[in-house]
């Protein structure tokens, strides 16, 4: 019975809390108030995330990742090179693979940002270089305000939009300043938060499963899996994870080759393969004003994607740590 053992640990507890997490939102989605209510819950996770990473972070340490310039390079290539002509591409061998309005947003997804919270959460979860994550996923959000129009707009025969500076102030209120709020109280509760560790991994996970519900709720109170037959939606779901498949693919290579450690390769590859839906949602409503309705439908999916192959990547990067750890302290504990 030994051969048990091997796929019973495969089980991820965490994948099996967003697929919960995801069935609760299509039976029970969030409407109304209750849905201002989750929106300020996971508002508030976020904000919370930012604050513990920003308290157990030493200033050194975030300036160190903010130096690193060619991690910071890998994921911005990523996000706003690789990704984007993966989807020309995919377009180019497979125009009639899916109607234009997924295939308009298929290439809208390609162009848009990195997420924040969840490439650190996924990073910190996976032994990865957080301060690096910080500061690459930060930028590429905040980039992506002025990019993401640009580029969706070249793409999808000249339309662009403007962002006004309100999504930016949104953006430094909810991340930036709790993060500069932990820093600056991190002399008196730096090792506090230290100290508890699981309530850290807590509110990483914690904030990542109040996005899966908020997001998937948002998709189910407006129609938009109705909106498509399932055949469509399959092969939409397999274009996605095989865009995903193949930017993790390329960034894990490209990383190991060009020397990075294990830990900047881990904040590679959660940094560049992530793509923000709360991005998505405000620039697909601007550039395609009055009719964004399945438009949207190829991000939700990804997000839904790559959130359920994140968790599951990085809990594989966290026990392959935690063994390599314990067989270098049996090797040093064991006698010559």
């Amino acid at each position: 019975m030994a051969w048990l053992t091997p796929v019973r640990s495969r089980i991820d507890p965490f994948l099996a809390a967003i697929l919960a997490t995801v069935a609760i939102a299509f039976l029970m989605p969030a409407r109304g108030e209750a849905a201002s209510a989750v929106g300020w819950l996971t508002d508030i996770a976020i904000a919370l995330l930012f604050f513990m990473h920003g308290a157990r972070l030493s200033p050194q340490a975030a300036f160190l990742g903010a130096r690193h310039w060619r991690l910071h390079m890998m994921v911005f290539l990523s996000t706003f090179v690789l990704f984007p002509l993966l989807g020309l591409a995919a377009h180019w061998l497979a125009p009639g693979l899916l109607p234009a309005p997924l295939w308009a947003g298929l290439i809208l997804l390609t162009a848009l940002p990195s997420t924040v919270q969840a490439s650190i959460a996924f990073t910190s979860v996976a032994g990865g270089n957080v301060p690096a994550a910080l500061c690459s996923a930060s930028a590429s959000n905040l980039l992506g305000v002025f990019l993401t129009p640009v580029i969706a707009g070249l793409l999808l025969t000249g339309h662009g939009a403007d962002l006004s500076a309100r999504s930016i102030l949104t953006l430094a209120l909810q991340l930036l300043l709790p993060f500069a709020a932990g820093q600056l109280l991190r002399p008196w509760i730096g090792d506090l938060v230290t100290r508890h560790a699981r309530a850290l991994k807590a509110v990483d996970y914690g904030s990542i499963l109040l996005i899966v519900y908020s997001a998937f709720s948002h998709g189910v109170v407006n129609g938009i899996w109705h909106q498509v037959d399932a055949l469509q939606l399959v092969v939409l779901a397999l274009v996605d994870a095989v865009l995903l498949a193949t930017v993790i693919a390329i960034l894990t290579f490209a990383s190991r080759w060009l020397g990075f450690s294990r830990a900047d390769q881990i904040t590679i590859v959660f940094c560049g393969s992530k793509k923000s839906l709360a991005s998505g949602l405000p620039i697909a409503t601007v550039l395609f004003a009055g009719h964004v309705g399945l438009v949207i439908l190829p991000v939700m999916v990804f997000h839904q994607i790559q959130l359920m192959v994140c968790a599951s990547l990085a809990r594989r990067y966290a026990a392959r740590s935690t063994a390599v750890a314990e067989h270098q302290a049996g090797l040093v504990a064991t006698p010559v």
